[in-house]
């Protein structure tokens, strides 16, 4: 069958978000032709150019979020009354009470994304509330209210007169615009947020309508492009997602929608200095967006529990959700894996990007008090900054692990060493990840802020215990094949990697289950065929859209016959029985015979 890949800030795209993850799907699909439809993020990501394509890719059409070019369409008196109707419904939508309601106290930084895209998640607040504190669903959840169907079908209805018209890009941007946004907010029965809007809210929220609207205006629905495909896959929501609505809307196209994070959980902890006002509306424009995506698609695909429950409480149907965990290679980590013996048994390891949210703080106090009670352990932190705050954050590990820990010497002749060593990946000690954790007994992972946990679960793959945090997904991967203790407790860390250091044949135990767990969940073998099954199941739920004949009258049921990717010369298969042909077909196939 013909996938339309729908993606944005990754595949094809060298790095990016998602990108190795899409292209270890599309590789291990050889059997479908993948029409990839790619936003990307920014003038540098263009400059960088694409990763190679495998054969199966047979199309790739790319657009910009960062940018937007006017097609240089005047709307006339009729195309202006139009547009104002439908973004004028779709303002009084983002305005009505209650919804999008925002509490930037409850919500803690974002975390940054991991391999593959599979770590784009973040903490949010224990409990039964949502970000804004108001127990229940969170806003777009309620699909049966009366604003889901008028946001959905003002969204339609600007597609469709970009579709008719053009000239929608200029239409967002203009100021009758601002003025209908201003009137939604000042309408009666808005919102208490909506109503506090001031001039420079209005303009944010208008800015930031039209980029999030900006794929309405693109020319890739046509039958030609996305109304070719057999199903629509998007590799995450929000942007991405909504070419995948229009090919439902125009042409019926069934939407798979994969979320390794959640989008509308990222938006709530995206400007934290915005007015009360900005956030509501723009919660509720993501909001209604999530909750319309969830309602159209027909399998929503979560990567963890962590964020099924979030989709569940933002409108999506429990039936459609298939949790399908991140796929990993796990041939490189095979070697350490399968000899446990290699490990130093008086060593720890920390291996990850060097960020506050690691928390590598706790666990340098939680090795001082590891060191009281073993006083050979050492700790072998491995990893790099993500960025500007990491490099300051890592310079200040780098002191207190001075501080903690003086340089000590077997002797007074003897030359002092620090029990802590701060490494990099790609040295002659640590050539490759598997070195990395092949260096310890056990595995430490000490974050306050996690997602689906990469390095846990290659650990994992090495058959290494592991002592971890309480956080994202933590508890759902270990599954009970190693330690977790509460995170910002050095003294419980401490506790557990003693217990462990003291006793091999536990640590071998663990090992040898988690290594055992992480091959039968983990492996990008399952998530292929995870999502081969999907697929299947998809386009058989989804009634005949446009009957394709073959060169005998036969029904060819998608756009590429399964036949066309069996090597040699097979033509068995084209031949359908003159009994599952149609009526006209058979009559055709009869005066053929005749």
């Amino acid at each position: 069958m013909r996938i339309g890949l729908l993606t944005e800030g990754g595949f094809p795209y060298l790095g990016g978000d998602a990108g190795l993850w899409c292209d270890r799907l599309v590789r291990g699909l050889g059997q479908h032709e993948f029409d990839v439809y790619a936003f990307s993020r920014s003038e540098a990501q263009e400059d960088a150019g694409w990763a190679p394509l495998p054969p199966q890719v047979t199309r790739v059409r790319t657009a910009p979020l960062w940018a937007a070019e006017d097609d240089g369409v005047v709307h006339g008196r009729r195309a202006r009354r139009r547009f104002m109707e439908h973004y004028g419904e779709l303002a009084a939508v983002l305005c009505a009470p209650d919804h999008g309601s925002f509490d930037a106290h409850a919500v803690a930084l974002p975390d940054a994304h991991a391999a593959g895209g599979a770590d784009e998640e973040h903490r949010e607040r224990r409990g039964g509330t949502h970000p804004g504190g108001t127990a229940g669903p969170l806003p777009g959840a309620d699909l049966a209210a009366p604003e889901a169907d008028r946001f959905a079908n003002a969204l339609y209805g600007l597609a469709e007169l970009a579709r008719d018209e053009g000239g929608l890009v200029s239409a967002l941007r203009s100021e009758p615009a601002v003025r209908a946004l201003e009137r939604a907010c000042r309408a009666p029965g808005a919102g208490r947020a909506a109503r506090e809007a001031r001039v420079p809210d209005l303009l944010a929220v208008a800015a930031h309508l039209e980029r999030a609207l900006r794929p309405l205006s693109l020319d890739w629905y046509g039958r030609d492009g996305l109304g070719a495909v057999d199903l629509c896959h998007a590799a995450s929501g929000g942007p991405a997602a909504l070419p995948g609505l229009l090919a439902h809307h125009f042409f019926g196209v069934p939407l798979l929608v994969t979320e390794y994070g959640v989008r509308l959980r990222a938006h709530y902890l995206t400007r934290p200095d915005a007015s009360p006002a900005v956030r509501s509306l723009l919660a509720a424009l993501h909001g209604r967006l999530a909750a319309e995506t969830y309602r159209r698609a027909t399998f929503v695909t979560p990567g963890n529990t962590h964020a099924r429950r979030w989709q569940e409480r933002c409108g999506a149907d429990r039936a459609k959700l298939r949790t399908v965990y991140p796929g990993m290679d796990a041939a490189p980590f095979a070697e350490v894996g399968e000899s446990p013996e290699c490990a130093d048994p008086h060593t720890l390891v920390w291996a990850g990007r060097i960020e506050p949210a690691k928390d590598l703080v706790s666990l340098l106090h939680a090795f001082a008090e590891v060191r009281k009670a073993e006083p050979r352990t050492r700790l072998r932190i491995v990893g790099v900054p993500a960025d500007a705050e990491g490099t300051a954050y890592l310079a200040h590990c780098r002191a207190l692990a001075a501080h903690l820990f003086p340089d000590e010497a077997d002797g007074p002749h003897a030359v002092g060493d620090n029990p802590v060593s701060f490494e990099e990946i790609g040295g002659p000690d640590l050539p490759t990840p598997a070195d990395a954790y092949a260096a310890g007994a056990v595995t430490v992972l000490s974050s306050v802020v996690e997602g689906f946990p990469v390095g846990l679960v290659e650990a994992m793959f090495c058959g290494r215990a592991t002592v971890s945090t309480d956080v994202g997904a933590v508890l759902e991967v270990i599954g009970g094949t190693g330690l977790v203790v509460p995170p910002r407790n050095p003294r419980a860390l401490a506790e557990a990697c003693v217990s462990l250091l003291r006793d091999p044949a536990r640590r071998e135990r663990l090992g040898a289950a988690a290594r055992a767990r992480a091959l039968e969940l983990f492996t990008v073998e399952q998530n292929i065929a995870a999502f081969n099954g999907l697929y299947l199941e998809t386009v058989a739920r989804t009634p005949l859209r446009r009957p394709r004949l073959d060169d005998t009258g036969g029904l060819l049921p998608f756009a590429v016959p399964a036949e066309a990717h069996v090597p040699g010369n097979w033509t068995a298969g084209r031949a359908t029985p003159t009994w599952a042909r149609p009526a006209a077909a058979r009559a055709t196939a009869t005066e053929a015979a005749r």
